[in-house]
């Protein structure tokens, strides 16, 4: 037997062969081990390719981490009729996959397993979506901010985009890390769930600025200059719940969106019409009132002329918060599709805003942004989709056992 076939038998169904992933596990290592990767050669790995992210801990890793340089997320439609005890094969099974990933292990039965070899600071982030919950009997323990979002006047979204009752957020500095995990987890969901839809990422590779730097987008902007820095206790408020029963401690909520950028308009401004439409100047990312990126915007300087050195509509005087405990954590990748036959750009934005609660920090900052920001005339959302984020489990656990057991 396969050692999917082991660790989902049963999974449509109340009763089924196996009481739980892990007697598959078991039962596979004992009668049906992967092939031994071969052994990385010290002289041509680096640091970049054998660099470690710890998978276990209170919290799950791919929020407070540094973000890599590639991404793919993947959204899941469970199958009719996946209940509580299959969503907890699943997770186990899924869990159990992402720990060795993380490692430089392959998975049990991985095929590849040279693949698997080099990390490159893999992170497996899980997300459930509403009807997860519904799904497992759980509704009572999900997230209550975490439901579909209202329609704005600006959103164009196409389903291709949008929903999922499953999200792994799937973060290396390696493409191919992040094209081996990915096809490793959808091989094992596959009883479960089918794909929703996938979006790949990007950042500038590891090494080519310092860590800690703020990224451009494709628009030439310094994105997410205005974040809480991890570590610090304005993170752990804004972006972690901190209290409450144990399927909510230590978790967080996403909201996703895929945002378009209408390149081929935003190339005709000049240079100044883009910074008075963000706020900030393109070179160095400081707010039109000052001069370095970490300065404060002070929205009410004026200028020569009596006007407002940061317009009243642009998109920072307008995603501007004050209170430290509203903040969002933007986690964004950069994406760049194939151009249409007339040569226009298919590139924008994958937006991962991280909150402890949408309601009360996203959806306030989304609702002034839709109202009337300067720069909606050259982005447009055409995906949606929220998740709440367990907590993370320890080396006995696994993802989602508080929701889920």
């Amino acid at each position: 037997m396969s050692r999917r076939r082991l660790l989902t038998g049963g999974a449509l169904g109340v009763g089924g062969a196996v009481a739980g992933a892990a007697a598959g596990v078991a039962a596979t290592a004992a009668g049906h081990r992967s092939p031994a990767p071969a052994p990385v050669d010290p002289g041509a790995a680096t640091t970049v390719g054998t660099d470690v992210v710890p998978f276990h801990g209170p919290r799950q890793a791919g929020i407070a981490t540094d973000p890599q340089a590639h991404a793919a997320f993947v959204a899941f439609t469970l199958h009719r009729g996946v209940d509580r005890a299959a969503l907890g094969r699943l997770m186990r099974l899924l869990t159990d996959d992402a720990v060795r990933l993380a490692q430089g292990r392959a998975p049990l039965a991985d095929t590849e397993p040279e693949l698997a070899v080099l990390p490159a600071r893999l992170t497996i982030t899980f997300g459930f979506g509403p009807d997860l919950y519904a799904a497992a009997g759980r509704d009572d323990r999900r997230p209550p901010s975490v439901t579909e979002l209202p329609v704005f006047g600006i959103d164009r979204l196409q389903p291709a985009w949008s929903g999922g009752d499953l999200l792994l957020q799937i973060c290396a500095d390696d493409p191919l890390t992040v094209t081996h995990a990915q096809r490793m987890l959808v091989k094992d969901a596959r009883p479960f769930a089918t794909v929703r839809w996938v979006q790949r990422g990007f950042r500038r590779s590891r090494g080519a600025q310092a860590d800690g730097h703020t990224q451009r987008n494709v628009m030439g902007q310094l994105d997410g200059t205005a974040n809480p820095r991890p570590g610090t206790a304005a993170f752990e408020r804004s972006v972690w719940t901190g209290d409450g029963p144990d399927w909510l401690r230590d978790g967080s909520t996403l909201v996703l969106r895929r945002i378009r950028a209408e390149l081929e308009t935003w190339d005709k401004l000049g240079r100044t019409d883009k910074e008075l439409a963000v706020g900030r100047r393109l070179d160095t990312g400081a707010p039109l009132s000052g001069r370095h990126e970490q300065d404060e915007p002070d929205f009410s300087a004026l200028d020569e002329a009596g006007l407002p050195v940061m317009p009243d509509f642009a998109h920072v005087t307008r995603a501007r918060v004050m209170d430290d405990r509203l903040k969002i954590l933007r986690r964004p990748y950069n994406y760049d599709g194939a151009p249409d036959p007339a040569g226009r750009a298919d590139s924008g934005l994958i937006f991962a805003a991280y909150q402890a609660d949408i309601t009360r920090q996203y959806l306030p900052i989304q609702r002034r942004l839709a109202e009337r920001d300067l720069l909606n005339d050259w982005i447009t959302p055409i995906g949606s989709a929220v998740f709440a984020i367990p907590p993370g489990c320890g080396p006995d656990g696994w993802i989602g056992e508080q929701v889920l057991g």
